[in-house]
Protein backbone atom coordinates (compact mmCIF):
# COMPACT_ATOMS: atom_id res chain seq x y z
CA UNK A 1 0.00 0.00 0.00
CA UNK A 2 1.03 3.77 -1.16
CA UNK A 3 1.42 5.61 2.40
CA UNK A 4 0.49 8.67 0.50
CA UNK A 5 -2.43 7.51 -1.28
CA UNK A 6 -5.55 6.41 1.41
CA UNK A 7 -8.33 7.79 -0.31
CA UNK A 8 -9.50 6.70 -4.20
CA UNK A 9 -12.21 8.09 -5.86
CA UNK A 10 -13.57 5.68 -8.72
CA UNK A 11 -16.16 6.02 -11.16
CA UNK A 12 -17.17 4.28 -14.60
CA UNK A 13 -19.98 4.33 -17.19
CA UNK A 14 -21.86 1.33 -17.96
CA UNK A 15 -19.33 -0.32 -20.02
CA UNK A 16 -16.67 -0.24 -17.33
CA UNK A 17 -18.68 -1.05 -14.34
CA UNK A 18 -17.57 -4.58 -13.82
CA UNK A 19 -13.81 -3.67 -14.03
CA UNK A 20 -15.19 -1.14 -11.52
CA UNK A 21 -16.40 -3.61 -8.94
CA UNK A 22 -13.29 -5.60 -9.12
CA UNK A 23 -11.08 -2.97 -8.78
CA UNK A 24 -13.12 -1.83 -5.41
CA UNK A 25 -12.89 -4.58 -3.99
CA UNK A 26 -8.59 -5.03 -4.97
CA UNK A 27 -8.52 -2.02 -3.34
CA UNK A 28 -10.24 -2.50 -0.12
CA UNK A 29 -8.56 -5.62 0.11
CA UNK A 30 -5.07 -3.89 0.18
CA UNK A 31 -6.47 -1.32 2.82
CA UNK A 32 -7.11 1.42 0.68
CA UNK A 33 -10.52 3.29 1.41
CA UNK A 34 -12.84 3.74 -1.74
CA UNK A 35 -15.58 6.39 -2.79
CA UNK A 36 -17.32 5.08 -5.85
CA UNK A 37 -18.86 8.15 -7.61
CA UNK A 38 -20.77 5.76 -9.85
CA UNK A 39 -22.25 3.98 -11.52
CA UNK A 40 -24.05 1.37 -10.17
CA UNK A 41 -24.68 -0.91 -13.28
CA UNK A 42 -24.79 -2.23 -16.80
CA UNK A 43 -27.55 0.05 -17.75
CA UNK A 44 -26.22 2.99 -20.72
CA UNK A 45 -25.54 6.07 -18.96
CA UNK A 46 -23.62 9.33 -20.27
CA UNK A 47 -19.99 9.03 -18.35
CA UNK A 48 -19.04 12.90 -17.73
CA UNK A 49 -22.32 12.66 -14.93
CA UNK A 50 -19.95 10.35 -13.11
CA UNK A 51 -16.53 10.35 -14.20
CA UNK A 52 -16.77 14.72 -13.35
CA UNK A 53 -17.20 14.26 -10.00
CA UNK A 54 -15.03 11.49 -9.58
CA UNK A 55 -12.40 13.69 -10.64
CA UNK A 56 -13.22 16.88 -8.60
CA UNK A 57 -13.13 14.77 -5.58
CA UNK A 58 -9.69 13.96 -6.32
CA UNK A 59 -8.67 18.30 -7.45
CA UNK A 60 -10.35 18.97 -4.07
CA UNK A 61 -8.64 16.73 -2.06
CA UNK A 62 -11.52 14.52 -0.87
CA UNK A 63 -9.37 11.66 -2.23
CA UNK A 64 -5.24 11.62 -3.11
CA UNK A 65 -6.23 9.29 -6.44
CA UNK A 66 -8.15 8.45 -8.80
CA UNK A 67 -9.56 5.74 -11.22
CA UNK A 68 -12.09 5.91 -13.89
CA UNK A 69 -13.23 3.01 -16.44
CA UNK A 70 -15.41 2.93 -19.53
CA UNK A 71 -14.89 1.00 -22.95
CA UNK A 72 -12.09 2.22 -24.09
CA UNK A 73 -10.80 4.73 -21.50
CA UNK A 74 -10.76 7.67 -23.87
CA UNK A 75 -14.04 9.77 -22.94
CA UNK A 76 -13.53 8.84 -19.14
CA UNK A 77 -10.02 10.66 -19.19
CA UNK A 78 -11.27 13.75 -21.63
CA UNK A 79 -13.97 14.44 -19.14
CA UNK A 80 -12.01 13.81 -15.94
CA UNK A 81 -8.54 15.90 -17.71
CA UNK A 82 -11.75 19.36 -17.89
CA UNK A 83 -11.61 19.71 -14.16
CA UNK A 84 -8.75 21.83 -13.43
CA UNK A 85 -6.22 19.94 -11.35
CA UNK A 86 -6.30 16.59 -12.63
CA UNK A 87 -3.73 14.74 -14.97
CA UNK A 88 -5.62 11.65 -15.71
CA UNK A 89 -3.75 9.21 -18.21
CA UNK A 90 -5.15 5.90 -20.00
CA UNK A 91 -3.57 3.33 -19.13
CA UNK A 92 -3.51 -0.17 -21.54
CA UNK A 93 -0.37 -1.76 -19.65
CA UNK A 94 2.34 -1.79 -16.20
CA UNK A 95 4.77 0.38 -18.31
CA UNK A 96 2.12 2.73 -19.19
CA UNK A 97 0.79 3.26 -15.53
CA UNK A 98 4.52 3.77 -14.04
CA UNK A 99 5.28 6.28 -16.49
CA UNK A 100 2.40 8.13 -16.15
CA UNK A 101 3.26 8.59 -12.26
CA UNK A 102 6.76 8.92 -12.92
CA UNK A 103 6.70 11.37 -15.52
CA UNK A 104 3.25 12.85 -15.74
CA UNK A 105 2.70 12.48 -11.77
CA UNK A 106 -0.89 11.30 -13.09
CA UNK A 107 -3.54 11.66 -10.23
CA UNK A 108 -6.11 9.52 -12.34
CA UNK A 109 -5.77 7.20 -14.52
CA UNK A 110 -8.31 5.85 -16.87
CA UNK A 111 -9.11 2.10 -17.75
CA UNK A 112 -10.72 0.13 -20.77
CA UNK A 113 -12.33 -2.72 -19.72
CA UNK A 114 -13.21 -3.75 -23.72
CA UNK A 115 -9.58 -3.27 -24.32
CA UNK A 116 -7.68 -5.14 -21.37
CA UNK A 117 -8.41 -8.09 -19.47
CA UNK A 118 -9.26 -8.02 -16.00
CA UNK A 119 -5.68 -9.50 -14.41
CA UNK A 120 -4.40 -6.39 -16.66
CA UNK A 121 -6.05 -3.65 -15.26
CA UNK A 122 -5.50 -4.73 -11.39
CA UNK A 123 -1.81 -4.70 -12.43
CA UNK A 124 -2.11 -1.44 -14.31
CA UNK A 125 -3.43 0.13 -10.84
CA UNK A 126 -1.33 -1.92 -8.36
CA UNK A 127 1.96 -0.33 -10.57
CA UNK A 128 0.68 2.97 -10.65
CA UNK A 129 0.03 3.07 -6.95
CA UNK A 130 3.40 2.04 -6.25
CA UNK A 131 4.98 4.32 -8.56
CA UNK A 132 6.79 7.78 -7.41
CA UNK A 133 6.84 11.03 -9.25
CA UNK A 134 10.20 11.62 -10.49
CA UNK A 135 10.18 15.51 -9.92
CA UNK A 136 13.38 17.33 -12.12
CA UNK A 137 12.88 17.88 -15.48
CA UNK A 138 9.24 16.36 -15.13
CA UNK A 139 8.10 18.67 -12.90
CA UNK A 140 8.75 22.03 -14.67
CA UNK A 141 6.29 20.37 -17.62
CA UNK A 142 4.00 19.59 -15.04
CA UNK A 143 3.98 23.58 -13.80
CA UNK A 144 3.97 24.26 -17.59
CA UNK A 145 0.58 22.35 -17.91
CA UNK A 146 -1.16 25.06 -14.79
CA UNK A 147 0.02 27.69 -16.37
CA UNK A 148 -0.93 29.81 -19.56
CA UNK A 149 1.99 29.45 -22.88
CA UNK A 150 3.61 32.74 -23.24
Amino acid sequence: MNDNIKNIALASDHAGFEYKEEIKKHLKGKGYEVMDFGTDSILPVDYPLFIKVAAEAVALKKCQAGIVLGGSGNGEAMAANKVKGIRCAVCWNRESARLAKEHNNANMISLGQRLIPLETAIAIVDEWLQAEFEGGRHKRRIDMLEKPLP
